[in-house]
């Protein structure tokens, strides 16, 4: 009985701090979803990706496991062939969608740190599916006001993925609203924040949580006030917002 009664209360001392990294209610329960259902079913090639960028110091950055399996899925649901990935890391949500979509379907990809694509490129090349990636090393914003000034991209992208710099989602979605298509998806990840958006002010935080935390609830207000869109947030990973195109 005192044994079960430490074992709770370090399992409450381990989430006591906002900023970790599962939004469930113990790290077992994740454990079993990824064991169960995600794990079995990951390509060889993702599974290698995501082990390599393990061994990274910033791979706190990747998109989980259970992401991946999930936007892989969603993409396959709304058949999409014409895609955009802004925040790019080491790649596995890219090789995610690159997987999905059909051979000759394209992702416009932007990081400005070419050197961690590259760490995941050997992986992506070996899947076969590198072709379908056109990678843009820097800022996206620049990139995304020329292509509004060509009008023949808007409306022309059937999903888009974002997780990149927090403070710029909501600059991001005034431009993504215009080349994602009627129809459309844009996913916005990151939208819970670590659980941090029901967080009291003085609650203890990771400093990066508490500095973007304002970024993220300025965003999740805006787009449940947008009319030009449908919402659906999810608690998948570390919480993405999808946003359906109506207008």
């Amino acid at each position: 009985m005192a044994a079960n009664g430490e074992e709770q209360q370090s399992q409450a001392g381990r989430h006591q701090e906002v900023g970790h990294k599962s939004l469930l209610q113990s790290d077992a329960l994740y454990q079993y979803i990824l064991e169960t259902s995600v794990y079995p079913r990951e390509p060889e090639c993702m599974k290698e990706l995501r082990e390599l960028t393990a061994k990274h110091p910033w791979n706190i950055m990747t998109t989980s496991a259970d992401e991946g399996q999930f936007l892989n899925m969603l993409l396959k649901l709304i058949n999409a062939k014409n895609t955009m990935e802004i925040g790019v890391y080491t790649g596995y949500s890219l090789l995610a969608t690159a997987l999905a979509i059909p051979e000759d379907g394209k992702i416009l990809a932007m990081d400005i740190n070419r050197e961690n694509y590259e760490l995941g490129l050997p992986v992506i090349e070996k899947a076969g599916v590198a072709h379908k990636i056109e990678f843009k090393e820097g800022p996206a914003l620049p990139v995304l006001d020329l292509m509004i000034e060509d009008g023949k991209n808007h409306g022309t992208y059937d999903f888009i993925f974002v997780d990149a710099d927090k403070d710029n989602y909501i600059n991001y979605h005034k431009r993504l609203i215009e080349l994602v298509k009627v129809g459309g998806l844009i996913g916005y990840d990151n939208t819970l924040w670590n659980g941090s958006v029901v967080a009291p002010p003085d609650a203890p935080m990771r400093k990066y949580v508490r500095y973007y935390r304002d970024f993220v609830l300025e965003l999740n207000k805006a787009l449940a006030a947008d009319p030009r869109i449908e919402i659906c947030m999810l608690p998948v990973g570390d919480g993405i917002t999808l946003c359906r195109r109506i207008k």
